[in-house]
């Protein structure tokens, strides 16, 4: 595992995973990707460990997949699109099904996977100024991966709001309806999530590895995790990605919005 994009360590009984790419608000590139997931099996791993929490370097938690490596991929062979998502399923299914509690610290905007990483966790803590959302939309790609998860934690409700129009909302309604568990000042942040840990860490690591696959086996979705994948991936090697990604770049509006004069 690398020691630049990933910083791992162990407090107490707690490990704590850091994404360490702030230059690039700790987007996902391939080889974050791998990091983080070579991360969370040494954490399965690891007697040490009794709990997990998730956190970002500099101002943002996650801005969700690089799109500049992203962009890269458009016109590759189908099998390189398709295995570049089906790492990030197998990623997010790692951390939703690891037998240790998981928080999410999160200490700055959380978007597309970025926001998904904070579903798979089994709780969240947020700054105030924190902001999550799922603008795959607008650049013609699909939240697919992320979406079941988002589902168990909100409702449809506002999962269609947040999914059809890629709008992000604030720590304080992300917490009222379920998304997170509690907004606290930046400086409580981690003491927060670590006290967390602290209490879960109380629990027989037996007792907490049956009730967390007891409560991912009642929220069983009804898709597979291969079927979320594609569904993420078929996008990418679409026409209407491409242009949305060109249109994100160049800083201009999709040509599917259909602007009229006022």
């Amino acid at each position: 595992m690398s020691s630049t994009l990933v910083r791992y360590e162990i407090l107490n009984s707690t490990a704590i995973i850091r994404f360490n790419r702030p230059e690039k608000r700790n987007a996902l590139s391939r080889a974050l990707i791998a990091d983080l997931t070579a991360a969370f099996k040494r954490v399965a791993a690891d007697p040490k460990a009794r709990c997990v929490i998730l956190t970002g370097e500099g101002p943002a938690f996650c801005a969700g997949m690089d799109l500049d490596e992203l962009r890269g991929t458009i016109g590759a062979a189908n099998d390189v699109v398709w295995e570049d998502a089906q790492k990030l399923a197998e990623l997010f299914e790692l951390i939703h099904a690891l037998p240790k509690p998981t928080i999410a610290a999160v200490n700055g905007h959380a978007v597309a996977g970025g926001a998904g990483f904070v579903t798979v966790c089994d709780l969240a803590v947020a700054v105030p100024t924190a902001r999550f959302g799922y603008p795959e939309v607008r650049r013609g790609l699909v939240a697919a991966m992320v979406l079941p998860h988002l589902l168990r934690h909100v409702g449809e409700r506002l999962a269609r709001y947040l999914l059809l129009t890629g709008e992000l909302i604030h720590a304080d309604e992300a917490a009222r309806h379920g998304l997170i568990n509690q907004v606290v000042q930046p400086e409580m942040l981690m003491e927060t999530a670590l006290i967390w840990a602290r209490e879960c860490a109380e629990g027989g690591p037996l007792a907490l590895a049956s009730t967390k696959e007891l409560l991912r086996r009642c929220s069983r979705q009804a898709l597979t995790l291969e079927e979320f994948a594609r569904a993420s991936a078929e996008p990418r090697l679409g026409d209407e990605c491409r242009e949305g990604l060109a249109a994100f770049f160049e800083k201009r509006p999709a040509p599917w919005i259909n602007e009229t004069p006022r």
